[in-house]
């Protein structure tokens, strides 16, 4: 597959595996890889877990809005977002006009033995994680549907992963789809 034109942004719930894929999906497209939340806590100087603590979810989400905007600014990268990022109006436009969208689609099993693993999740503190994660799943999902490409995300090899995202890609493309 030719490298894109444009950048490839991952959607999804936490812990659906953006990152991971992103990462290897950027080596073998031979593009950047960049993490809007890296991104975030190198522009605030706090980490995800501690600028929700510190400002709360609805400055995060405008800070999160104005470096998603300045990311689609640059040359064609893979762009992993944060789980809420296209909930928000604002950067879900962006990434449709900008980029192209790749919904990675983990069912609520897989996310919350994959959450199990991680304690730095500021939406999944207090009460019953696999509640919450149901809650943000089923409010989310039907926002994630509009993703440009829809690519389940399971516990099979990321190399398997990244094979069905290329696949999707590619089957895009000869669509005549563009951003």
């Amino acid at each position: 597959m030719p490298k894109p034109q444009s950048t490839i942004a991952l959607v999804g719930m936490m812990v659906a595996g953006k990152s991971a894929v992103g990462r290897k999906l950027a080596a073998r497209l031979g593009l950047p890889f960049i993490d809007s939340d890296a991104e975030i806590e190198a522009a605030s100087g706090m980490t995800i877990s501690a600028f929700f603590e510190k400002h709360g979810e609805a400055e995060f989400r405008k800070g999160e809005r104005r470096v998603i905007a300045r990311l689609l600014q640059g040359p064609p990268a893979i762009l992993s977002t944060g789980g809420g990022a296209f909930m928000d109006a604002e950067t879900r436009a962006l990434i449709h006009e900008k980029a192209i969208s790749v919904w990675l689609k983990a069912d609520l099993e897989i996310l919350v033995k994959r959450a199990a693993r991680k304690e730095d999740r500021p939406l999944l503190q207090g009460g019953d994680m696999r509640t919450r994660l149901q809650t943000l799943l089923t409010a989310r999902e039907p926002v994630y549907a509009t993703a440009d490409i829809t690519v389940v995300s399971d516990e099979g090899p990321i190399d398997d992963m990244i094979e069905r995202v290329l696949n999707a890609l590619d089957a895009y493309h000869k669509e005549g789809a563009s951003p």
